[in-house]
């Protein structure tokens, strides 16, 4: 309803914070009746009724250094320092790890932003990234065919598959290249990981495209509200997919 986002939500439910029809619901998995597309129940936060926000659509250039996340332990500069301070509660679409920048979406509409990050939705995300050595055929094959690398945590001991969609070279110097990496699903941290699975050492990572939505001329550190036209333009894209 673009309250608050889900693991908040979650939080504030188990803390007995959250009334549904008057009474204390402490199961974040509690049902709530839908009528005509809106919820029916009536749901209290510390005894005000929660109503269903105005879906606000943001688009940001990240900056590196700065984390996706509201609030951090170690008290780094994050998306949310960036942003209106009369802004409603906005959740980004995805993450850009604190190294990484570029486009990040922000929105209160949290099943668009599941339709994004899906990971059956395989809307393309491009990348540009600074790399370096000088990137041969070789290492543009390797990445579109991928590797088995270990999973992205240091309790697991299970594998899974990287690759990308396409990968091509935009120029390089002597010693480092700029490539042009797409994917169509999303992984933590799939493009460092690959890259560094191949002994590739990435110096930066931008991601610059989204669907049909571009970054453009949005000035690092920089956020706006979302087209109309953009935004319809990402929902046709979605809508394309092969389901």
């Amino acid at each position: 309803m673009g309250h608050c986002s889900r693991s908040q939500a979650a939080v504030l439910i188990r803390a007995g914070q959250v009334t549904l029809n008057g009474r204390t619901a402490r199961d974040p998995e509690s049902p709530v009746r839908m009528l005509a597309g809106r919820v029916h129940d009536l749901i209290e936060v510390d005894g005000v009724s929660v109503r269903k926000a105005a879906a606000i659509y943001l688009v940001m250039n990240k900056p590196r250094g700065v984390v996706t996340t509201a609030s951090d332990e170690k008290g780094r500069n994050t998306v949310y320092d960036l942003l209106d301070p009369g802004l409603p509660w906005v959740g980004p679409v995805g993450r850009l790890d604190k190294a990484s920048e570029g486009l990040l979406l922000l929105t209160n509409d949290s099943e668009w932003a599941a339709k994004i990050t899906e990971p059956g939705s395989h809307l393309d995300k491009k990348y540009h990234v600074q790399v370096g050595c000088i990137a041969h055929a070789d290492v543009l094959a390797s990445i579109t065919q991928g590797l088995v690398v270990a999973a992205n945590s240091s309790a697991s001991s299970l594998s899974e598959h990287l690759r990308a969609k396409a990968a091509r070279l935009l120029r390089h110097g002597d010693k480092y290249s700029w490539l042009e990496i797409t994917l169509d699903e999303g992984k933590n941290r799939q493009i460092r990981r690959l890259l560094e699975a191949l002994n590739v050492p990435v110096l930066r990572l931008v991601r610059v495209s989204i669907g049909p939505l571009a970054l453009g001329e949005l000035k690092k550190g920089a956020a706006r509200r979302l087209k109309l036209e953009e935004k319809k333009a990402i929902d046709r894209a979605l809508r394309a997919v092969p389901r």
